[in-house]
């Protein structure tokens, strides 16, 4: 109903829909009616007729190219006449009562609304229209008006902070984006929130467009501004649910804490060998004493893995799909073909090495991941029927265009960057030098060079610390890594770096590389000591020549500076590259210019940590999938802009004052190609799980909420539920321009304090500039 450029808005469940709750959201609320009960509905309506039909918002945006995640239309159920009359009709088909409440299960599964007919008040209802938030005209109109009362249910979703772990579950699901994480920390100076303005609550007769949000598909929202939220889940390159699945493993729900983290990284046994623990750098906690041993915990859940009777395999969300191509198995291809075989596609994942895993098998030494923890993840995707290719080098011995032509509507590049960067300096052509990478490959196909007893690594990354520890289990007695920094500007993890001064590795800090002696084989490495000079553009400070030159003997040298990108023949079409050979892609989709082209991972990120390649594959897979269906590829979308607390603002908490527990280490491994770090023990993780500060937990903004139930439905620890705040009685469609005239008489009377009506009215005509003839029809107040 519109006046002028604003709006007329009815009470709450008075829109031409209504949601009604999802039942188990109101199992704590006892003032429950029967018109807000679904179950009692379809008992008054059905009569025995029950049909689902194609939802005419779904099929709108379809045709405009505006579909999201979920290509299935037939999400609209008509029952009793209305079920009849659409069968005979031919728009929509019959269905048992049994079909009927499954699907209903299934929408409550997908996150979707039940909204019901409101044209003939409170009973019977006509139809139930599973709602989805990306295309739903009814919750379209009130999203992008901010008039929550459009779409809005008698009762109000609330959060219990105690039992709240901020895991996020509730602000993905949430379609009105009235959920979102917050801080659960005291704070020195309390941030309040603020709920949004709420028409009811404004007195303003018109609601216009100052107070809309027409980009309401595009600017969602996960965190509170006010107070930012958990920094583990903000720091995670996956933004998994840290403090949930810390909650859950302190109460012993193991299975369940490793399907929370899968939500995110299918990988989470790999990740707990060789994380770069983000999360743990940040943790609150580690203001204290120390951080929670957050990857620890991740480890003990995620190795369940390794019992193939313990393995969670997840339910895939439909049974169909597209023929889709991954090329490269690496972390990003892995993640990519397991989100994409979970929405239901075929996925073919296409390989040039003999075994799948990419660097995580090839490029990363045993000692730090087994390759029994690799196989048992990459067992799961094939039993969610992802087909792996191994032997085959797309671009050789196929073509992109050929798979094209076999039915493959899209595909992932993940070839990472295998290829070892170049010394650039003299003698680097000897034998006897090698590459960081191509050393790791060999050692991990069991083809290990002779690399005598004097070895010289050049790097200061990780890949040279692996690259160092490696030659020392290969027989090598002198190892000693040359870095053109210092020891505090070292790359590298630091806890490697004690366990390689802990295996007897030397360091030559602030040198740099010149040449490599020797006539047929390296004898010795030439090196300059360097010094530090001004910062550059990241920070860093330019190491600089000081023309002080030395030796260092040396039978092999292994250079581990950097990653390259090895195209092969791959036929990318449009694809487009950077002058440091990456792809290029859009940073929020990872489509390239080659429509059917996504990527991920170090080709395009360059070389970088497992996790950032295994989030980049998730998000890259929602994109292929939405591409696939012919769908919009970032309307609705978490678009995970995430920030943390204000750590200077906390107030004081109490805390359990335990110290950081540490895993056990087998000795008889050591210097081994065996992992010699153990696991937590139960006790371990019931310990560590009590130094969580608990930082996060999610608030509802009341105004905004439309009361539907989808957040509870996607809580694990029963910490939002519904209370009932209106007790507004749907009308009859005849009825509804009476009660708005209604509302908006009320308005008028509170915005002037109760003076006589006539000149309120004459008031708000001038005011608003609201044409007189307009305003005729609100006049008299006979109703």
């Amino acid at each position: 109903m519109c006046t002028g450029n604003g709006a007329l808005l009815p009470a709450a469940n008075h829109g031409v829909h209504r949601p009604v709750p999802v039942e188990t959201a109101l199992k704590n609320e006892t003032h429950v009616e029967s018109r807000e009960n679904l179950q009692t509905l379809i008992d008054e309506s059905a009569n025995g007729s029950y049909a689902v039909c194609e939802c005419i918002c779904r099929k709108i945006h379809k045709e405009y190219d505006e579909l999201g995640d979920e290509p299935d239309l037939e999400w609209c159920m008509p029952l009793g006449h209305y079920a009849e009359y659409a069968i005979r009709t031919g728009k929509a088909r019959r269905v048992t009562r049994e079909e009927y409440m499954q699907r209903l299960k299934e929408a409550e599964e997908r996150g979707y609304v039940h909204n019901v007919s409101n044209h003939d008040g409170p009973s019977p209802i006509e139809y139930i229209c599973n709602c989805d938030y990306q295309t739903c005209m009814s919750l379209r109109a009130s999203n992008y008006t901010m008039a929550a009362n459009l779409s809005k249910s008698n009762f109000v979703a609330k959060v219990d902070e105690e039992k709240c772990v901020a895991c996020g579950g509730c602000v993905e699901k949430c379609p009105a984006n009235a959920v979102k994480l917050g801080q659960k920390l005291p704070q020195k100076c309390r941030a309040e929130y603020a709920n949004s303005e709420f028409p009811p609550e404004s007195n303003a007769i018109k609601w216009g467009p100052e107070h809309w949000n027409p980009n309401y598909l595009l600017n969602r929202k996960n965190v509170q501004p006010e107070t930012g939220t958990s920094p583990c889940k903000t720091d995670c390159p996956a933004h998994i649910a840290v403090q949930g699945y810390l909650r859950m493993a302190a109460q012993g729900r193991y299975r369940e804490a490793l399907e929370l983290i899968k939500k995110e990284n299918p990988l989470p046994a790999v990740c707990g060998s060789i994380c770069n623990r983000r999360c743990e750098k940040v943790c609150t906690r580690g203001d204290i004493d120390a951080p929670v041993s957050i990857d620890e915990v991740k480890k003990f859940i995620a190795y369940r893995e390794l019992d193939e009777a313990e393995r969670y395999v997840p339910k895939k969300v439909r049974s169909e799909g597209k023929r889709l191509a991954v090329i490269g198995a690496g972390p990003a291809g892995l993640s990519c073909a397991y989100f994409l075989a979970v929405e239901g596609h075929s996925v073919t994942v296409f390989d040039k090495n003999a075994a799948p895993g990419g660097m995580l098998r090839y490029g990363i030494p045993s000692f730090r991941l087994e390759k029994n923890v690799i196989d048992a993840e990459i067992e799961v995707l094939r039993e969610l029927g992802v087909e792996f290719r191994n032997n085959v080098e797309v671009g050789k011995d196929i073509s992109i265009e050929k798979l094209r032509k076999d039915g493959y509507k899209g595909f992932f590049l993940a070839i990472g960057a295998q290829k070892s960067a170049k010394l650039k300096i003299p003698g680097e052509e000897l034998d006897g030098v090698y590459g960081g990478i191509d050393f790791l490959r060999m050692v991990n196909e069991n083809k290990a060079p002779d690399i005598g007893n004097n070895v010289v690594v050049v790097g200061g990354g990780n890949v040279a610390l692996d690259v160092a520890r490696t030659a020392r289990r290969c027989g090598a007695e002198n190892v000693t890594i040359v870095y053109r920094r210092s020891e505090s500007e070292m790359p590298a993890d630091k806890a490697e770096i004690e366990e390689a001064l802990e295996e007897s590795v030397r360091f030559e800090f602030l040198s740099a590389p010149v040449a490599v002696l020797g006539e047929q084989s390296a004898t010795a490495l030439k090196i300059e000591k360097m010094t530090l000079g001004e910062p550059d553009e990241k920070g860093r400070r330019k190491p600089v020549g000081t023309g002080e030159f030395s030796e260092l003997s040396a039978d092999s040298v292994i250079a581990a500076v950097g990653q390259t990108v090895d195209w092969g023949g791959l036929d990318t079409g449009m694809l487009q590259k950077s002058i440091k050979n990456l792809a290029f892609a859009d940073s929020f989709t990872y489509q390239t210019a080659q429509p059917d082209i996504f990527v991920a991972g170090d080709v395009f990120t360059g070389p970088k940590f497992s996790i950032d390649a295994i989030a980049g594959g998730k998000q890259a897979a929602i994109s292929l999938h939405r591409y696939a269906w012919g769908h919009n590829l970032v309307t609705g979308r978490d678009r995970h802009e995430y920030k943390f607390i204000d750590k200077d603002n906390v107030g004081a908490c109490s805390y359990d004052t335990a110290g950081r527990q540490t895993p056990p280490v087998d000795i008889s491994k050591k210097l081994s190609m065996r992992d010699e770090r153990g696991v937590f023990t139960e006790e371990q993780v019931k310990a560590e799980t009590a130094r969580c500060l608990k930082c996060g937990a999610a608030h509802v903004d009341e105004n905004q909420c439309i009361g539907c139930g989808v957040c509870t439905t996607r809580c694990k620890f029963d910490a939002i539920t519904l209370y009932k705040k209106y007790n507004e009685v749907p009308v009859a469609n005849e009825e509804l321009m009476k009660d708005i005239g209604k509302e908006v008489m009320r308005r008028i009377d509170s915005a002037y304090e109760g003076k006589p009506l006539m000149k309120n009215v004459v008031k708000m005509v001038v005011k608003q500039k609201v044409k007189p003839k307009k305003l005729k029809a609100a006049k008299p107040r006979k109703w």
